[in-house]
């Protein structure tokens, strides 16, 4: 039902309690089904179970042009990059942080499956896919 990707930073393979590098694993990806042909959001929480990390940009099939928002005092803005920090969480959620998808290739409807490629400056690309859920979609956090 959610989609996950899960990227370990390079290591030793032996055990730490601390890892060097980033761990990171991602959560709860959606997207709203949109309302219109040419523009989508897309959510998703990291988990990070390492070291600090940078969401760097995001790529997808549905759209050359993926941006990263913030919201910040009700207005939206747009980011280069979102910090991953060491042994915390990032979030892109509904009123916060999230993912816009302009110029579609093709509207998405519901129940499609869209790829999207989150690219991190330590990490690496994680290839996720984005379920897409009614408009009215929210989703329990579970925290």
């Amino acid at each position: 039902m959610t989609a996950t990707g899960t990227l370990a930073g390079c290591g030793s393979g032996g055990s730490s309690s601390s890892p060097a590098g980033p761990e990171l694993k991602v959560t709860g990806a959606y997207m709203p089904a949109p309302s219109m042909d040419t523009m989508a959001a897309g959510f998703f929480t990291v988990t990070n179970a390492g070291g600090a990390d940078t969401l760097t940009s995001v790529t997808s099939d549905l759209s050359d042009e993926v941006t990263m928002h913030a919201t910040v005092d009700g207005a939206m803005e747009e980011r280069k990059s979102f910090a991953v920090p060491a042994e915390g969480t990032l979030d892109f959620a509904s009123g916060g942080n999230h993912l816009m998808f302009a110029k579609l290739t093709h509207k998405p409807g519901q129940g499609e499956k869209v790829s999207v490629e989150l690219h991190f400056a330590k990490s690496g690309t994680v290839r996720i896919s984005m379920p897409v859920k009614p408009a009215t979609y929210t989703p329990k956090t579970g925290r």
